[in-house]
């Protein structure tokens, strides 16, 4: 069973500009980070960076493959479905592992568990999420609780928000326009490896934490 894992990555993205390759403070550019990780992953047999430029060839260290995808996957009016059926179409497997340079903090742990759940467990797929136990509210009124019985959060029914930084699928999904089949196995993951940086304010979070964990001898 062939496994791989895969970076898509948009440099000329909207919200934070060069944010895949913008360094953190005392640290390397963004995208350094996922692909160190996925390059402990023991069960992944290729590792591709996703790019329409060759710019972002500098910063992809030696043993992981680039692979140039056609600009038109940039647009921003471009589906991501159409990005991964796009690069299934062009590599060949069985099972896909989709990982983003704004989820530094990712563990290969995760990853692993990932691809064992979907290769080894049944899982048709398998993706990162942070449980959520908060009062929400939806259409000007509370979504999962009364105003006359103000539970304990915990005590609050759990929902799962997807993370988006890891998504594990068999190929036969995306051949149906999907990353997520209808027996998925939801990993929750901390707070850390959920963080996803896609603003300028995201960015000085991730920030701090790095440099939280580098002077905790984390990371370097």
């Amino acid at each position: 069973m062939k496994t791989v894992a895969f970076v898509p990555i948009k440099l000329n993205s909207e919200r934070l500009s060069m944010k895949n390759v913008k360094p953190f403070t005392n640290g390397k550019p963004l995208i350094t980070y996922i692909l160190t990780t996925l390059q402990k992953v023991t069960n992944v047999d290729e590792i591709y960076v996703y790019c329409s430029s060759d710019m972002i060839r500098p910063y992809i260290p030696d043993g992981i493959r680039f692979l140039q995808r056609d600009p038109y996957y940039d647009l921003p009016d471009t589906k991501f479905n159409e990005v991964l059926k796009s690069f299934a179409q062009l590599i060949d497997a069985d099972t896909y592992v989709l990982t983003h340079a704004t989820a530094p903090f990712l563990r290969a742990e995760s990853i692993e568990e990932g691809i064992r759940k979907v290769n080894c467990e049944g899982y048709d797929s398998a993706f990162s999420v942070r449980p959520l136990q908060e009062f929400l509210w939806k259409e000007n009124k509370p979504y999962n609780y009364e105003l006359e019985n103000i539970p304990r959060t915990q005590d609050l029914d759990k929902l799962y928000k997807e993370s988006c930084g890891l998504y594990v699928y068999r190929k036969t999904l995306i051949e149906h326009g999907r990353r997520i089949g209808d027996n998925p196995f939801l990993m929750p993951i901390t707070e850390i490896e959920a963080c996803d940086i896609n603003t300028e304010e995201d960015f000085y979070l991730a920030d701090a934490i790095y440099n939280y964990k580098r002077m905790m001898g984390e990371l370097t």
